[in-house]
């Protein structure tokens, strides 16, 4: 029996371990890139210094970011460990890209409601949750029907970044509008059905174990997109949920209309949720739960917000 190619390899080995089809895409990318600068060697040709000098030169001569630079390595030791099984361990002579040490940018009370006034429908929802919720934009639009916990005002976060579950505040403010939208959730899931179509993707090895629930309303995600769309590792028809770039699009226009010219973004919306519960005198380890932050240290940076914004410190000129 032939071998699969090298890249056919990596996608088998990364769908058996159950990541993300944008985790498939982007190693699957950062090989190509490698191979390409080694003039089309195959990498089990390369020594390990010629690894480190692929990794330098996206930190010295492209000057990429230094999550890039990350994202690359994982790449490459995900190759080489798993798939070539040749570890190389330490990287004695790698360059590391520089991470900037920048505090998060915060809104105020005042911005945010500003900003809400140029949203609405969907996406206007969708904001109030990363508010409200402190929510990434890929959590929020993950949400399943079944996540929301209206008896016991939660939301459950399942898989969120370090493939860890939390829970989180599920504002009461949104609970009306959310039971609404829920149910514009279910006609259109009632229509999908009654055409041969209602399939969902699932979680990990869940079609295997459950068959039926991909045509669950429980397991529809929460914001669903307005088209179907053909899974590219399954080749089904399902309805996945709305592209982050429609939020993040809404959000920069909004932004705009409202006159705020801090650099912000959907983000944004997470830190101010973290920040604003410090104000209002919740528990470090409390928001440090709530955000799933794995290290206090992550959550303190909001600490640093608070301290060293402008109400903390007088100005000589206003003291005079």
């Amino acid at each position: 029996m032939k071998k699969p190619k090298l890249l056919e390899q990596v996608r088998t080995e990364i769908r058996r371990r159950n990541y993300s089809y944008k985790t498939e895409t982007a190693y699957t990318n950062w090989i190509k890139r490698f191979i390409k600068f080694h003039d089309f060697r195959h990498p089990d040709k390369l020594a390990k210094s010629e690894i480190v000098d692929y990794l330098n030169y996206l930190a010295n001569d492209i000057n990429v970011a230094a999550s890039t630079q990350n994202q690359a390595l994982c790449a490459l030791v995900f190759l080489y460990e798993h798939i070539l099984e040749q570890p190389f361990g330490t990287l004695d002579d790698l360059k590391r890209a520089k991470k900037p040490k920048r505090l998060p940018v915060v809104l105020s009370k005042n911005e945010i409601a500003r900003v809400l006034q140029h949203l609405s429908g969907v996406k206007k929802l969708v904001v109030q949750l990363l508010y409200g919720s402190g929510f990434r934009i890929s959590e929020a639009l993950r949400l399943r029907v079944h996540d929301l916990d209206f008896e016991y005002q939660q939301i459950n976060v399942r898989n969120s970044k370090g493939l860890r579950d939390r829970v989180t505040i599920l504002p009461e403010r949104l609970q009306p509008l959310l039971k609404t939208h829920i149910q514009k959730v279910r006609n259109l899931h009632a229509k999908d059905l009654n055409k041969g179509y209602g399939s969902v993707v699932l979680p990990k090895a869940l079609r295997r174990k459950y068959p039926n629930a991909e045509t669950e309303l429980g397991w529809q995600y929460i914001f669903p997109s307005k088209t179907r769309a053909k899974d590219p590792r399954s080749g089904k028809w399902q309805r996945y949920h709305i592209s982050g770039s429609t939020i993040q699009k809404a959000v920069k226009e909004a932004f705009h209309k409202a006159q705020i010219n801090k650099k912000a973004s959907c983000h944004t919306f997470r830190h101010s949720f973290a920040t604003h519960l410090l104000q209002n005198g919740y528990d470090i380890r409390t928001v440090q739960e709530l955000l799933g932050h794995k290290n206090l240290k992550t959550t303190m940076v909001y600490t640093h917000v608070i301290n060293k914004g402008g109400n903390y410190i007088k100005s000589p000129v206003d003291v005079l």
